[in-house]
Order: structure tokens, then C-alpha cells, then sequence
């Protein structure tokens, strides 16, 4: 693995890390006064506007009709499936309890990569750092005393699990399915389908007659840019991740995301954070710590070695960070 290529999956796991980590908080805000669907719809329709505009500047190929049909399916199930079902359940589940529950989506990837024929099975040091990082979050929950919460909105929570499985079957199927070679362009396409998808559920759902432009407070304003921007570079750092390592260890952004979002919680819109909340947390970031080094020399994912060495590998990297 060259240095290059180092740096670039440094960079691709500190935007997972830190900036999904704070997207949660400004889900959070944005539906304040947003319809989740209808906010959902135009972050991703303006930013696969953007990476399909750039994907072209940068003369990527052009997508076969095939293209549309895998590209559709992943920005379904991960973007409307998985974020959309977030942001309706973030109405009434705060931001770092909400990032807290997706800390479930590594055991899915786990599951559905390893019943995957091309899929890669899991050390067991790999399933122990998981199995960690679960009890972990178990502990930071609390059932008791949820982070100063009495209870969480069941509704909510079953939201939030549904959106669970329905992103780590998406990302599975982005790993091994057809889709163009420029990651950018193909991160575009999935967000454009997802957000047409998404304003027609706002439609369907009657979002718009509970809501109007002059109720949309500044902060809701501030909340869909950052998501349009800062959180559309993540998705394309996700979407290129999971093409060069192995799933289980980009899964790990589920486990340090809590952590972010905790802490963001707590800073900007005061939400109770407790010395029992810290010392989670802190387990948390053993479990990435184990499931990060397992394996540390095989950091590329078996099934895409041959083609990162391969000559066409540099044009399909080009560019997607």
C-alpha cells in the first residue's frame, strides 16, 4: 500500500469519524423546523447535483444504464432507508442517544458480509473489538438513566433500528455491486435518486402542511447547508472506504459517532453529559482501537488488492477524497 494511498484512508476515516459524528446534532436542529423527509430530500438532491456536476468536470466515464439501476438501489436503502428513517425518528430522539443506537450497524455489516459469497469472513479479534464496542454502548445507554433521559420514544428507537439494517445492507451491496468507476459520480447518482425518493415521501406524507418557509428558524438554515456540505463529503468518504477495506473496519465509525455526538450534544445544545457518559466512551474507543488493529497488514479488503495494484486503479481512486 503506498503512502498515498495511506493518507487518503486517514483522510476517509476522519471524515466518518468526526463529520458524521456532527451531523447527528444538526439533523437534530434542522428538523426543528424542517420536515425531516422534505430536509433529507433537498441535502441530498443539491449535494448530488454537486458531485455529479464534478464527477463530469472531472471527465469520468459515462454510467451505463446498469449503472442507474445499482446505483439506485444503494442510495435507497442507505440514504432513504438509513438517513431518512434517521432524521423522521431525530423529531423525538436526541441527537447522541439517536448515534448511540447506530452503533448497531457493525454487527449488521458483520452478518451480511459474511453470508456475502464474496464476502470476507471476520477475525476473532475482529468480532471480539465488536462484540466490545456493543456491550459498550449497552453500558453508555444506561438503561436506567439514558444519558439524563427517563426513557426514549419507542417509535423512535424502531425507527432508528430499521434504519440500521437498512444501511448496512446498502453499504454491502455498494461493496460488491457494479456501479461507475468514479466514486464521486456514483456517490452523486445514488444522492440524486435518494432525494427525488425523499421529496416524494415529503409529498405523500403531508410534510409541507405542517410546515412553511417563514417558520424555518436560522439555525434550521445553518443546519441543511452544513448537512448539504460537510455531510456529503463524508458520504463519498464512506461510499469510497468501503470499496478498499474491509467492512468491519469502516463499520467502526458507528462506534466513535456516539462519542462525537455526545460531546457536540452536550456543547452547543446542552444536553446532559455525565462522568458515566466519559468513561463509556472511553471503552468505546478500545473496541475501534481493537477492531482497527486486527489484521493491521491486511487493512485492504482481499477482494479489492488486486485491483488498488492494477493500472486502471488509479483513475478509479482519482479524486474520490
Amino acid at each position: 500500500m503506498t503512502d498515498k494511498l495511506k493518507i487518503k484512508i486517514i483522510l476517509g476515516f476522519a471524515a466518518i469519524y468526526v463529520i458524521w459524528g456532527s451531523t447527528y446534532l444538526a439533523i437534530r436542529l434542522g428538523v426543528e423546523t424542517i420536515p425531516p423527509f422534505l430536509m433529507a430530500g433537498v441535502r441530498f438532491l443539491i449535494g448530488g447535483f454537486l458531485f455529479y456536476l464534478y464527477g463530469k468536470f472531472k471527465k469520468a466515464e459515462k454510467p451505463k444504464p446498469k449503472h442507474w439501476v445499482t446505483t439506485s438501489i444503494v442510495g435507497i436503502l442507505l440514504l432513504v432507508g438509513g438517513n431518512g428513517l434517521v432524521s423522521w425518528a431525530e423529531e423525538v430522539v436526541p441527537s447522541g442517544i439517536a448515534a448511540l443506537l447506530i452503533a448497531m450497524v457493525p454487527l449488521w455489516m458483520v452478518l451480511f458480509d459474511t453470508i456475502h459469497p464474496k464476502g470476507n469472513r471476520p477475525t476473532v479479534k475482529a468480532i471480539g473489538g465488536m462484540i466490545l464496542g456493543f456491550i459498550g454502548v449497552t453500558i453508555l445507554i444506561n438503561p436506567t438513566d439514558i444519558g439524563g433521559y427517563a426513557e426514549i420514544d419507542r417509535f423512535g428507537a424502531i425507527l432508528i433500528i430499521l434504519a440500521t439494517i437498512f444501511w448496512a445492507s446498502g453499504s454491502i451491496y455498494s461493496k460488491y455491486a457494479e456501479i461507475p468507476k468514479s466514486l464521486i459520480l456514483a456517490s452523486g447518482m445514488q444522492m440524486l435518486v435518494a432525494g427525488v425518493v425523499l421529496i416524494l415521501l415529503s409529498f405523500i406524507t403531508d410534510e409541507l402542511k405542517t410546515s412553511t418557509l417563514q417558520n424555518i428558524t436560522f439555525v434550521s438554515w445553518m443546519s441543511l447547508l452544513y448537512l448539504i456540505t460537510f455531510g456529503s463529503v463524508g458520504y463519498g468518504a464512506y461510499i469510497w472506504l468501503l470499496q478498499v477495506v474491509e467492512p468491519s473496519k469502516v463499520a467502526t465509525y458507528a462506534y466513535v459517532n456516539p462519542v462525537i455526538a455526545l460531546f457536540l450534544g452536550n456543547f452547543i445544545a446542552s444536553e446532559p453529559l455525565s462522568l458515566w457518559t466519559i468513561g463509556s466512551s472511553m471503552f468505546i474507543l478500545l473496541a475501534v482501537f481493537i477492531i482497527i488493529s486486527s489484521k493491521k497488514k491486511n487493512l485492504i479488503s482481499n477482494s479489492n488488492k488486486k485491483n488498488l495494484t492494477d493500472k486502471t486503479s488509479t483513475t478509479k481512486l482519482k479524486g474520490t477524497i
